[in-house]
């Protein structure tokens, strides 16, 4: 059966103009003068019959225009219906989807809300209860303290009271005694002054002073700690006139690569270190809290910690090693084995992993420094020292990189 050719267009609701599926009136070869019925596939235009038998288009693949005007119909048909279901996907996102989604958002947020709520909630609940513990904990401190220092002046004025009558009673004895009577009263003299040869020199005890360590809290020190690496880190370059000849420094001043040979060139200066792999950084910091975190993913062994500038610089004595001096105070790795150094004493850290970032915190005027792991959250070390001049970030590297952050 032949087929309608305007049976898609109907069906798809496209009407077709008068005289569509022909050539237009009038429309002629302009060389052999015949209606252009055929379509060259090759040269992709109309051609009428004698341009495909004999004319420019002989050998090339030609068909009728029909043909070539029903399959374009029918590709145009195919993207009507791809439209068409594109459209209705589209129609079902907005009407369907879209409106679920939107739900399902006001859902979680309000869900988040009350997780988040929840959660600082704990943690505030945690902090007023860490805050009234180590609170009544100063109090307490406070009060032994007190009670230490009234018991001793009690204590000391009895001795002060025993002391002055002893005095009295010798300066009696030696100005108003007869002789005779002063011989005979030779042991009482003895007695009364074998007594307050007893009573010894006051000294000093630590039970006379406030303890600032009764306000030490895991959760206060971890909550600080991350607070001050997060929010409130200073911007740390390294000195270049510092850095060891063992030692790359990046164009940007935040990097230090290991080398083993020797790659400066330029005259060594005093503030150079020339035999250990160290380098210090341009700023230094005398009062307050300050905080930087250095990238230690990439080395198996570095140091990281702060030193005065009186450090050493040249020669491989202890003088210029970062930890074996009283100049300096630094966390290291070497290998799988981490220690805090200072002043040549050295306490080994254990570690459960190896740490990506070391933040390295010190409140200069608390007398306080420590060394935290930011992924975990966990102080790695804590040391507490009063420190007597400016302190200077410290750094040393001795397998391949690490960086300030």
């Amino acid at each position: 059966m032949a087929q309608d050719p305007g049976a898609e267009e109907r069906r798809l609701g496209v009407a077709r103009r008068p005289g569509e599926g022909r050539p237009p009136a009038g429309s002629a070869c302009p060389e052999h003068g015949l209606d252009l019925g055929w379509f060259c596939c090759t040269e992709r235009r109309l051609v009428c019959v004698q341009c495909s038998r004999q004319g420019s288009c002989r050998g090339h693949r030609v068909r009728p225009l029909a043909e070539e005007a029903a399959e374009r119909r029918n590709r145009i048909v195919d993207q009507c219906e791809k439209l068409q279901l594109q459209r209705a996907t589209i129609a079902k996102f907005t009407a369907e989807v879209l409106p679920e989604k939107k739900q399902h958002v006001v859902t979680e947020a309000s869900h988040a809300r009350e997780v988040l709520i929840q959660r600082l909630n704990l943690v505030r609940s945690m902090c007023e209860s860490e805050e009234q513990r180590l609170l009544d904990a100063v109090h307490m401190e406070e009060e032994r303290a007190h009670q230490s220092i009234l018991t001793q002046q009690v204590h000391w004025s009895e001795s002060l009271r025993k002391l002055d009558a002893l005095r009295d009673y010798l300066v009696t004895a030696i100005t108003a005694m007869e002789d005779s009577s002063l011989v005979q009263a030779e042991e009482e003299i003895f007695e009364r002054t074998e007594e307050a040869d007893g009573i010894l020199k006051p000294q000093e005890s630590e039970k006379l002073n406030f303890n600032p360590r009764c306000i030490q809290s895991p959760l206060v020190s971890r909550l600080w700690a991350a607070a001050v690496l997060c929010w409130a880190s200073d911007e740390v370059h390294i000195d270049e006139k510092t850095v060891s000849p063992l030692l790359v420094l990046s164009e940007d001043k935040r990097s230090l690569t290991f080398s083993p040979k020797k790659v400066r060139t330029d005259p060594d200066g005093p503030a150079r270190f020339d035999h250990w792999p160290n380098a210090l950084a341009e700023e230094s910091f005398r009062t307050g809290i300050h905080a930087w975190r250095v990238s230690v993913a990439k080395s198996g062994a570095y140091k990281v910690g702060i030193s005065y500038s009186s450090l050493q610089r040249k020669g491989a004595g202890p003088e210029a090693r970062l930890g074996y001096n009283p100049s300096s105070w630094v966390f290291s790795r070497y290998d799988k084995d981490f220690q805090f150094s200072h002043n040549e004493r050295h306490q080994t850290v254990e570690m459960l992993k190896c740490p990506a970032e070391i933040g390295v915190l010190v409140d200069l005027d608390a007398g306080e420094l420590l060394f935290y792991d930011p992924d975990s959250c966990a102080i790695l070390y804590a040391h507490h020292e009063t420190f007597a001049s400016a302190v200077y970030p410290a750094l040393a590297v001795a397998n391949q990189s690490i960086s300030l952050m």
